[in-house]
């Protein structure tokens, strides 16, 4: 939790990045194979490796897992990047309350009852003098 101090948009928490050379090292040749891969999908698609008439459905399932490796070695590019090469910041931020959108007072959060003012209305109809 923020501190009770600390104003809205203020940075709660920053961490630096680790920046470590393995993981540079490690985002580097994951990019290498990242090349590879692509290249590979492009040059089956355009040799027609998933066409039925070519190889059957073999070339098809090869060109799908080749673009699944594609997107889960991307994924961990990116992972590697977000932990290693990022900032860990934390901003306060508010907290809105639903009824606060509406433009309502805290009061009226919980609408109006039925009997609400029923007993000043009675009054007032009985004696029409009624202060509130």
């Amino acid at each position: 939790m923020p501190s009770e101090g600390s104003t809205y948009g203020d940075i709660h928490r920053y961490e630096p990045p680790r920046e470590s050379t393995a993981a540079a090292v490690a985002i580097v040749m994951l990019t290498l194979v990242e090349i590879v891969l692509v290249g590979l999908f492009t040059f089956g698609l355009i040799n027609g490796w998933g066409l039925p008439q070519q190889t059957g459905a073999v070339g098809n399932i090869f060109l799908g897992t080749v673009l699944a490796a594609i997107f889960i070695n991307l994924a961990f590019i990116m992972l590697l990047y977000r932990k290693e090469f990022l900032p860990d910041v934390m901003i306060v931020k508010k907290r809105r309350r639903k009824w606060e959108d509406l433009y309502i007072r805290e009061d009226d959060v919980d609408g109006e009852s039925l009997t609400d003012g029923l007993g000043d209305s009675i009054k007032r109809a009985v004696y029409p003098y009624y202060k509130r």
